[in-house]
């Protein structure tokens, strides 16, 4: 409905190998950061590397803030806190250290009740993940990813034709790939949240593929004696509008949640305006050339 670009006529195939060449970097990045998780080498969160849980109950309502300053005055970093407002509960993970967990727990505890002398806290519960449930985390994450793309080269397969499975399945592992990369590069925490994030942004690169693929079954109606790197073209330049508007919604949103949503789910906003990015990205610049690539630019007949 809003026509950003008209009737625009951007050559967008010619440009697959300089894409091919940055997406092969990106992708280097994202496999760098899976072999990092899997040595627990990579800046893993409580989920992944295991630690000390402690989960307090307040006699009347606390804020995250409050919590948060009394830990970090302590000195305690990399606290992490969950909070169940309705129960009056804070629940504060920590990573895995050279303390043991009892006294690291203890030394929580008693920074809490320093730094909130005037509520009364009682201890709800202490306990340790241990480092076996971070590895099967780590693996059940791995598989999870693995599951999605699996799902999308059966989906797109019976809904286009084999050629766009492919397509699809590389720039959805690309998004995944680029984004985690980002994350290992720049030293982020890779936690649960982060694979929430990953698999939102795999749903939100496939859709916005399947608009370009699409357009592109429109065209080979009226087009199926044309070369596909032309067939292409005209079809992504078709709906560049549609994506742009879509990216730019959905891009203002995750800042929002990023600037204003609160620390708790700063990795998750921060994930998905790189998601959106790279997703837009890999729909024109990925998913499309692996297509040409893979029909050799013969025809896309499919009748």
């Amino acid at each position: 409905m809003i026509e950003i670009v008209k009737k625009s006529n951007v050559d967008f195939m010619s440009k697959r190998y300089i894409a091919f060449a940055v997406s092969g970097v990106l992708s280097l990045l994202g496999i760098l950061a899976i072999v990092a998780i899997a040595r627990g080498s990579a800046n893993l969160g409580i989920d992944f590397a295991g630690g000390t849980a402690v989960q307090l109950k307040f006699e009347r309502p606390v804020s995250l803030h409050q919590v948060r300053e009394a830990v970090g005055a302590a000195g305690i970093k990399d606290a992490e806190l969950q909070d169940l407002p309705t129960e009056r509960k804070v629940m504060i993970l920590l990573k895995k250290q050279d303390e043991k967990a009892v006294g690291l727990s203890d030394k929580v505890i008693a920074a809490v009740e320093k730094g909130i002398t005037a509520n009364k806290i009682t201890v709800d519960s202490i306990s340790e993940i241990g480092p076996k449930v971070g590895k099967r985390l780590r693996v059940d994450a791995m598989w999870a990813v693995i599951a999605s793309i699996v799902g999308i080269l059966i989906y797109v397969s019976w809904r286009f034709q084999f050629s766009f499975s492919i397509g699809a399945a590389v720039a959805t592992f690309h998004d995944v790939l680029a984004v985690l990369g980002v994350f290992y590069v720049f030293g982020l925490e890779m936690n649960l949240i982060l694979l929430t994030a990953l698999l939102t942004i795999a749903g939100y690169s496939l859709t916005d593929t399947v608009v370009v693929f699409d357009r592109i079954r429109e065209n080979l109606r009226v087009m199926f004696k044309d070369p596909a790197e032309k067939i292409i073209n005209k079809s992504i330049n078709e709906v560049l509008s549609r994506t742009i508007v879509t990216s730019a919604t959905v891009l203002l949103a995750s800042i929002s949640l990023y600037l204003f949503g609160g620390e708790v789910i700063h990795e998750f906003a921060l994930a998905m305006i790189l998601g959106v990015i790279v997703g837009t990205y890999s729909s024109i610049f990925v998913a499309s050339p692996v297509v040409l690539v893979w029909s050799g630019n013969k025809p896309l007949v499919k009748r």
